[in-house]
């Protein structure tokens, strides 16, 4: 059964915590954050991560999509970030590696994604230090896209490599998903599915939440 993780991008901000606790029966909440450089839009930072830390018990998987993202993830950590995934396309090599490590020091998850147009095979050199595999089965820095034609094969191949690192790798599928890709990519290897307007645009959260998880 795949945990779900509904991206709060998709929230009404203005009663946060209401739609906060209508989402509760899910596995985690979800964190979309946009430098406006990295991707064209800007989403939120900091203090929104610090707020709904001290709002709620569910774990917060934090996605970075931002450049330079080892300057950032230690404060998105200190906010209360319990995995933090960020971009291979974001930095240079060395600093990928770094801010994985540094991730992990701080016993939390680490993650990597990659674009729509980014193969799974350039995570290969990282896996060793990889929590998480998140592929974009859109393209990153907007909500309520529609999934990607080729994302599958890339879910397969993100599972085989997940596989390789033997330590209960996730793997995380993020743009376009609702009932019907949901089970798609749970059998092509997915473990995460990140839902944002499927979810919080339903008539009854908890329901939409328990159908994407497969019940």
């Amino acid at each position: 059964m795949v945990k779900i993780a509904p991206s709060i991008l998709a929230a009404d901000f203005v009663k946060l915590g209401e739609d906060i606790r209508s989402i509760e029966s899910a596995d985690m909440l979800h964190f979309d954050v946009m430098d406006g450089v990295f991707v064209p839009n800007l989403s939120f930072g900091l203090p929104v991560i610090k707020c709904v830390r001290a709002f709620t018990k569910l774990p917060l998987d934090v996605h970075l999509m931002i450049t330079r993202p080892i300057s950032l993830v230690e404060k998105f950590i200190d906010k209360g970030a319990d995995t933090v995934t960020f971009h291979l396309e974001a930095d240079e090599p060395e600093r990928v590696l770094e801010a994985l490590k540094l991730i992990r020091a701080r016993g939390k998850k680490a993650g990597l994604s990659v674009k729509p147009a980014t193969p799974v095979s350039m995570l290969e050199p990282y896996a060793d230090l990889l929590d998480n595999i998140l592929i974009m089965s859109v393209e990153p820095g907007f909500g309520g896209q529609s999934f990607m034609d080729g994302s599958l094969r890339k879910i397969e191949e993100a599972r085989a490599l997940a596989d390789a690192v033997g330590r209960g790798c996730e793997v995380e599928v993020d743009g376009g998903i609702n009932r019907l890709t949901a089970r798609a990519c749970e059998s092509a290897g997915a473990t995460v599915l990140v839902a944002g307007s499927d979810v919080f645009k339903a008539a009854d959260r908890a329901a939409e939440i328990w159908e994407l998880r497969g019940n």
